[in-house]
């Protein structure tokens, strides 16, 4: 049997109706470049813990949402429209267990954002409105065309070997960003205007990386994005075979 990967869901309201969901590409990705199967974990709460006994690694996924200031401390909500209260609390305590047991974590967009939190960093709300620093959003358009390549990365340590590159380009669809750098994460991709990019977790027992872009979409048309799900996929194999083998 394949692996199996979790992918938190957000709270959502469709048609008057409270719903658990998140955009498809991110287990059309897993399927397709991880070799894995995905499972969808509804945002409820730090008991959802409990799933991660029967998963072989998770991804963090990106949202419309934003982490919620309280999270890192911080009084002033610069955006009090846009934050999913229920996935902060599905996702901050399974980042932690998950990086406590071993398991191989993903982070993409809001889990950058998230995984940084999780362990103490905190956040710009508006990146874009920092002196020198790029308009990072998606901007309008279709779909397509909001998830066109935008800005080189710079890459380094652990990202840069997996990706075959040291740089590369990508999509940009972000409005927060990191401020203050978690500690025991290390910078392994850099923007132009100095924006962290991605981020591994020092010392980690497995495969433990975030990125601020979206390698899922089109992930089989780019190298690096390929790449980088294909070693998530190979890390969440490796554990999978070393718990059977427990």
């Amino acid at each position: 049997m394949p692996s199996i990967i979790g992918i938190p869901a957000c709270t959502k309201f469709i048609g008057n109706h409270h719903q658990h969901a998140t955009p498809a590409r991110y287990g059309e990705a897993v399927i397709a470049a991880s070799d894995a199967l995905p499972l969808l974990i509804p945002p409820e709460g730090e008991k959802m813990i409990a799933v991660l006994d029967r998963l072989d690694g998770i991804l963090f996924n990106g949202s419309p949402s934003n982490v919620m200031p309280a999270r890192y401390g911080v009084a002033n909500d610069e955006t009090p429209d846009a934050h999913d209260a229920d996935r902060d609390a599905t996702t901050l305590p399974l980042i932690r267990a998950a990086l406590a047991r071993g398991m191989p974590v993903l982070g993409i967009c809001r889990g950058l954002q998230e995984l940084n939190v999780a362990l103490g960093g905190t956040l710009h709300q508006q990146v874009h409105t920092l002196p020198g620093r790029l308009d990072h959003r998606a901007g309008n358009g279709t779909r397509a065309e909001q998830m066109a390549l935008k800005h080189e990365v710079r890459l380094s340590g652990a990202l840069r070997h997996i990706c075959g590159a040291e740089t590369i380009m990508v999509n940009s669809l972000h409005g927060q960003a990191i401020d203050r750098l978690a500690p025991g994460l290390t910078v392994e991709a850099v923007a132009p205007d100095g924006t962290i990019e991605a981020v591994r977790v020092e010392g980690a027992a497995g495969f433990a990386i975030a990125v601020q872009w979206h390698p899922e979409w089109a992930v089989m048309e780019a190298p690096d994005r390929q790449r980088l799900f294909a070693a998530f996929g190979e890390a969440c194999r490796t554990w999978r075979g070393g718990r059977a083998a427990a």
